[in-house]
């Protein structure tokens, strides 16, 4: 059997109705649509949304409030805990290194630290935020926080 032997079941398709081809074919003259009103038209009918002349539910609920800032920047949040358990000692933290390690989805996201966890390894951290618990957690161990921070 190949492709171009398939056939429908007999009697599951229909011929289309051709409307509107003269007063012998059944359909003639009106096309099935009536004598006069909205429906009896072109392009007549309510539209999506009418509700009977009521004003419609999108037009009765108010607009969202307040505004989203275009220039917010999202920091992926990374704790203390996490670099203690990927980075060996006197390793260097940035995004790059966060990235390569499977910490971060993207080498340019920006990243803060934060303090949740312990750290018993001395790291130099580079990255564009961090916390005050973890940067001195940092530096109670021996590591270093370094700018941006």
């Amino acid at each position: 059997m190949e492709i171009k032997d398939l056939k429908p079941e007999a009697g599951s398709t229909h011929s289309r109705k051709r409307v509107g081809r003269g007063p012998a074919s059944g359909s003639g003259k009106t096309a099935g649509r009536g004598m006069n009103g909205q429906k009896s038209r072109a392009g007549g009918g309510k539209g999506a949304g009418f509700e009977g002349g009521q004003t419609p539910l999108a037009r009765r609920l108010p607009k969202l409030p307040g505004f989203r800032n275009p220039n917010r920047v999202e920091y992926l949040a990374v704790n203390v805990k996490t670099l203690n358990e990927k980075f060996e000692a006197g390793e260097t933290v940035d995004e790059t290194t966060l990235f390569d390690k499977g910490i971060t989805k993207h080498s340019d996201t920006p990243v803060k630290i934060l303090g949740d966890g312990d750290i018993s390894k001395a790291l130099t951290v580079k990255v564009a935020k961090i916390s005050a618990s973890a940067k001195s957690k940092i530096e109670a161990v021996g590591g270093k926080v370094e700018e941006p921070c």
